[in-house]
């Protein structure tokens, strides 16, 4: 009698997740990485992203990158299918190590990390934050380190292979060697980075318009608005805990005077104030609903204490650093400007204008038009205070979403671009380590 053949092990095969969205107007070359992608083919991939940028092309019409193929095909994953996440994971790392970017867009204005965030793969959503982490810290440092390089030596000429060691909690362990160009292509540096979306000069030369609900600019930018009222209410309260009289406080960007407001009532020992632009000073000065005023100036304790210095913060801070003014709590919140500007701030400013007891805080706006890049944002500020010797405390905040949610209406209604769309606010307090 013939002994019977042992059975064969199945072929492994791709998992029955969601197929890729590929138009019939897709190259042949992008939807054959489109579907490795979905198939969680790590191996194959590797081979066809043969050429730098090819782990970031896109379906011509849905924008499809390979990174939306790879977490759409984990959607629906049962928690206990250990297998797929792992092959999705492979997947994701093998095309951030080629370069992919981060936050490519498809046609229903999702990245990869909003997929992922709306699907509940937090695995694959860490992965992608910490790819906008890794990214946005990368570019940091090539910026800075590019006005040091003559571009003539040999070195220089070879392709750029860099260490790079960031310590990235709650994701995946990064690859000790990247590959600087095709990272440097994953960088977004038009992102953006607050409710700042013009040029600082720009916005000093422009027209302001005060409303009951906002203070807006020519091209219908939102300055400041009410809806922040309770972020600057629990910010203030966070500054100086149990609100104690005599305090030393300067604030970087007056706007409505929201938060002045607040800080007035404490009754500091100083209050100074810095604001750039003439029609906020104008009115700050003579409307007759302000409290800033002259008679305000003149109320001080003594001459100096209450003043709001008129000019960019960048020339008074160091007039004030001169002047050895020190204070107990510094908020920063201005505006027509990116996160270089905030970063300039607490690293050149903050070790010599805050009191080795003090607290210092901003608006917490950075790409807050989207989750993912909340996220990163939140990440990359941590590291770099940490750099500048700050330790930071996150507090959750909820925002009231109810007269927010459509663009155009309720808060938005007269503002050219919702700034803001989610529903927690990340509220930091920093304080020097040790």
């Amino acid at each position: 009698m013939a002994t019977a053949a042992p059975p064969t092990a199945p072929a492994a095969t791709a998992p029955p997740q969601a197929q890729p969205r590929i138009s019939p107007s897709c190259p042949e070359e992008t939807a054959a990485i489109l579907r490795a992608a979905a198939a969680h083919d790590a191996p194959l991939l590797k081979k066809l992203l043969d050429e730098p940028g090819k782990a970031s092309v896109q379906d011509p019409e849905t924008r499809e990158t390979p990174l939306h193929a790879a977490v759409r095909a984990a959607a629906g994953t049962a928690a206990d299918d250990t297998a797929t996440m792992d092959l999705a994971r492979k997947t994701l790392t093998e095309l951030f190590w080629s370069g992919a970017i981060w936050n490519d867009v498809d046609d229903k204005d999702e990245t990869p990390g909003c997929v992922a965030l709306r699907e509940g793969l937090d695995d694959l959503y860490a992965m992608c934050r910490d790819a906008g982490v890794r990214a946005e810290m990368l570019f940091g440092l090539m910026d800075g380190y590019e006005a040091l390089s003559s571009g003539d030596s040999e070195m220089e000429q070879e392709e750029a292979v860099e260490v790079v060691d960031l310590d990235i909690e709650n994701g995946e362990e990064a690859p000790e060697l990247v590959d600087v160009d095709a990272l440097k292509a994953a960088v977004v540096a038009d992102a953006p980075t607050e409710k700042h979306t013009v040029e600082s000069e720009a916005y000093l030369a422009s027209k302001l318009t005060y409303n009951a609900g906002a203070l807006v600019d020519d091209a219908g930018n939102g300055v400041m608005m009410a809806w922040e009222t309770d972020i600057m209410r629990r910010s203030v309260d966070a500054l100086l805990p149990e609100l104690p009289a005599g305090k030393r406080i300067l604030n970087v960007g007056f706007g409505m005077g929201i938060i002045d407001s607040m800080f007035a009532e404490t009754k500091p020992s100083r209050h100074h104030i810095i604001e750039a632009h003439p029609a906020v000073i104008q009115h700050a000065k003579t409307a007759p609903d302000s409290k800033f005023g002259a008679a305000w100036e003149e109320s001080g304790p003594e001459p100096g204490a209450f003043k709001m210095h008129q000019g960019r913060w960048q020339d008074v801070c160091r007039e004030l650093l001169e002047a050895g003014e020190v204070y107990d709590a510094i908020y920063f919140d201005t505006f027509g400007e990116d996160y270089s500007q905030l970063r300039m701030f607490f690293t050149e400013f903050i070790p010599g204008l805050l009191d080795s007891e003090g607290r210092f805080g901003f608006f917490n706006g950075l790409g807050a038009d989207r989750r993912i890049c909340y996220d990163v944002y939140i990440n990359v500020s941590e590291m770099h205070l940490a750099e500048a010797g700050l330790d930071v405390d996150w507090t959750d905040v909820p925002v009231d979403m109810d007269r927010m949610a459509e663009a155009g209406k309720g808060e938005w209604e007269g503002v050219k671009r919702r700034y803001w769309t989610l529903d927690n606010y990340r509220l930091p307090v920093c304080t020097f380590l040790g």
